[in-house]
């Protein structure tokens, strides 16, 4: 079986010791299989529960104020989702149709 070699210093004398692997040369232990999750894309889902992917389209589903404008964006305002951080309140970074660029929350959207 071959392991992979340690995050930290790239040694290649990695062993097992239950569910963690070790590093003899740097001290470092970490658990494969939750690195593989933190690498995982981060994801978002709309208002309705569907998975919102890099490149749909979406509308609002309420009107929102623009943090620092006097800009309202109106329910059935389209932006196309250029971006998904993993974040606590804003989600989504978008391109709005006649705002320009800026994050959004995905509860407050819709797959068009």
């Amino acid at each position: 079986m071959s392991l992979p070699p340690c995050p930290k210093c790239d040694s290649a004398f990695v062993y097992p010791d239950q569910s963690q692997l070790i590093c003899p040369e740097c001290g470092h232990e970490w658990n494969p299989d939750e690195i593989a999750a933190e690498d995982a894309a981060p994801t978002a889902k709309d208002a309705n529960g569907a998975e919102l992917q890099v490149g749909d389209k979406v509308t609002f589903i309420k009107d929102l104020k623009v943090k620092g404008s006097s800009l309202v964006l109106k329910i059935g305002t389209k932006a196309l989702i250029r971006q998904i951080v993993d974040g606590k309140d804003h989600e989504l970074d978008c391109k709005v149709d006649g705002a320009g660029e800026m994050m959004i929350t995905a509860k407050f959207v819709k797959k068009a």
